[in-house]
């Protein structure tokens, strides 16, 4: 995991515009301005003006702020383009991405270093997984879980969607991009937040969205080393770094180079979590 990558996305109504400045200050890493699914197809054109009122302002950090637009196959996904290009955004939410053509389309919309972050929501999405993964101005991918439960007609503990997240991880692995983006829990209890990306972790994802304020502390603390963990860490990075190379021994265990950079990680993902 590249210690730049952002941890939580918060997303907040593109129709909301009083609720800008209060995600952005809700310790979220990156806030997602949504004109799908949170905005009503008879408010989508005042979301976008609202958009464009707020990202006009010099104060706003850009840097920290994408956009969900809607997807290619819908009749806002044009007018949303308009937007994207009139705002400069720096990074695009693109759902229902199912093919790399799609994220070709956005990118001329955008400033030059600007990026995608594709929404892999269903069996479509799957299938073209490592072409999306791999598109230039993509540098890491999302699950939209929900989404892909309803595609599928599939529970949410179903093993088919560990399969689906799991590959997606390995695809981005794959592609030499950031570790994925977990699709959002529903529920607000912070116990099931954490448990949420707990397991997702254990699936190599490295990030969450999240639909609340409230959830993005929960998220952080599950991303965050044990405190066994990081004691283990520092052992290790402290023979090692005593040591003459090769391997050698921690706590009656073989200790080589792939063990160091595990304690490696630990420590850096310790520092961003804090």
């Amino acid at each position: 995991m590249a210690d730049c990558e952002p941890l939580t996305y918060l997303f907040v109504p593109g129709n909301r515009p009083e609720r800008f400045a209060k995600a952005l200050a809700s310790g979220a890493d990156r806030i997602i301005i949504d004109l799908e699914d949170a905005v009503a197809p008879e408010g989508k054109a005042a979301a976008r003006t609202a958009i464009g009122e707020w990202m006009a302002d010099s104060d706003t950090p850009r840097e920290r702020v994408l956009i969900r637009i809607n997807d290619a196959a819908t009749p806002w996904h044009a007018d949303d383009l308009t937007l994207v290009n009139a705002v400069r955004a720096l990074c695009v939410m693109l759902p229902k991405c199912e093919a790399p053509h799609q994220v070709a389309a956005v990118l001329p919309c955008s400033p030059k270093n600007a990026t995608v972050l594709p929404l892999i929501e269903t069996a479509r999405g799957m299938v073209a997984l490592h072409e999306i993964a791999a598109a230039p101005g993509v540098t890491r991918l999302a699950f939209g879980s929900l989404d892909y439960m309803a595609d599928l007609d599939i529970p949410a503990g179903s093993l088919a969607l560990q399969f689906a997240a799991a590959q997606i991880a390995i695809a981005s692995r794959a592609a030499g991009i950031g570790s994925p983006v977990a699709g959002v829990t529903p529920d607000l209890d912070a116990t099931r937040v954490a448990t949420d990306m707990a397991n997702a972790r254990t699936l190599g994802f490295g990030a969450k969205m999240c639909i609340h304020p409230s959830q993005v502390a929960a998220v952080r603390a599950a991303l965050a080393p044990s405190a066994e963990e990081l004691v283990w860490a520092q052992r290790v990075l402290q023979a090692w770094n005593t040591s003459a190379g090769g391997a050698i021994q921690v706590d009656g265990k073989m200790v080589d180079r792939p063990v160091v950079l595990k304690a490696e990680r630990i420590m850096a993902q310790a520092a961003r979590t804090n």
